[in-house]
């Protein structure tokens, strides 16, 4: 009898265990990739959230394609996410936005959906609630700001971006032209503002790492005059030891400044890399403020509360001079 009484206990109790996490509802993350180091910030902030928030009734889920190249898989997860009964909103950093944005007209979610990190493009802005990330044609200002300072003489440069339809990338790209011509709307540059961009450049790396590195050692090779490179996202410096060797043969000119490298981001490893000389400007987004701050603003969301259609998490300027404070919080 008493077997039959403790089996019929942890039988009720699984039930309401099960009860209680049928109840939960999944505020979901979606990145461009699980193999970029920045996106792991996002995550971090993902999970701090989740544990100052147990027993909301909601879970932070963070997700995306293993590869941040992998467009087509972003958008399918995507699909599938929309398709469970537990997701109560969706963030997504949208590595093809023209992609991304046909899926939600098609789908015409009832959820709240917002972007993260990245965001649609403007004619289809209307798709998402709020954008919570990086002003990203203000990130192209900073680095053209900062070139312009270490370099007013002008010179050559090459422009390293990511996903051709990637549209934060193409914002930063935007922002460091406009900037450095004195010109606004320029695709490219042809001697406006004393700026010609080289040959064979820009360079797309897709986001794969070890494409950044090589982009940025044929690059080096093929034009020993070279005035500037500039990373618009980090990719190459998230692999230190290829980097590494990458900047070892222009080390000279880095040290002389008679090359400098002007690169998006301020993770750890980058950080160390400006510290040695291997980078003379990293200006930073903030994800793990991206990743903590998102399963709040879908919170708002879902409850009716008013958000603002853009949320900026702000920018760090960091040289080699301020290097040791230029962090912010």
């Amino acid at each position: 009898m008493h077997r039959k009484i403790l089996m019929a206990s942890t039988l009720a109790a699984l039930l309401l265990s099960g009860a209680a996490w049928a109840q939960d509802k999944t505020l979901a993350i979606v990145v461009k990739g699980l193999d970029n180091p920045f996106f792991e910030q996002i995550n971090k902030g993902c999970q701090k959230w989740n544990s100052e928030n147990t027993g909301s009734g909601y879970t932070c889920l963070y997700t995306g394609p293993a590869s941040s190249a992998d467009e087509v898989g972003a958008v399918q997860i995507v699909e599938d996410l929309l398709n469970r009964p537990d997701i109560a909103a969706i963030a997504i950093s949208p590595s093809n936005a023209p992609l991304m944005a046909k899926l939600l007209r098609e789908k015409a979610p009832s959820i709240p959906i917002m972007t993260i990190d990245a965001d649609l493009l403007p004619e289809d802005a209307a798709l998402r609630a709020t954008y919570l990330g990086t002003d990203n044609y203000l990130m192209g200002v900073k680095f053209a700001e900062h070139l312009k300072a270490l370099k007013p003489e002008g010179g050559t440069v090459c422009l390293q971006l990511g996903n051709v339809a990637a549209a934060n990338i193409n914002a930063r790209a935007a922002g460091t032209r406009d900037t450095l011509s004195g010109e606004e709307g320029i695709e490219r540059l042809e001697g406006q503002g004393g700026w010609t961009e080289i040959a064979g450049c820009p360079v797309f790396t897709n986001d794969q790492i070890d494409l950044a590195n090589q982009q940025m050692a044929d690059t080096f090779t093929a034009n020993p005059d070279l005035t500037a490179f500039m990373l618009i996202g980090g990719w190459a410096q998230f692999a230190p030891q290829a980097y590494a060797q990458v900047t070892d043969q222009v080390m000279d000119k880095l040290t002389a400044q008679s090359m400098v490298i002007v690169a998006g981001d301020t993770l750890p490893p980058q950080m160390d890399a400006l510290k040695a000389g291997r980078s003379h400007v990293q200006v930073g987004q903030r994800p793990f403020e991206m990743g903590y701050r998102a399963p709040t603003v879908m919170l708002d969301l879902l409850n009716g509360t008013a958000v603002e259609p853009v949320i900026f998490t702000g920018l760090d300027e960091c040289t080699q001079e301020n290097a040791e404070s230029c962090i912010g919080g």
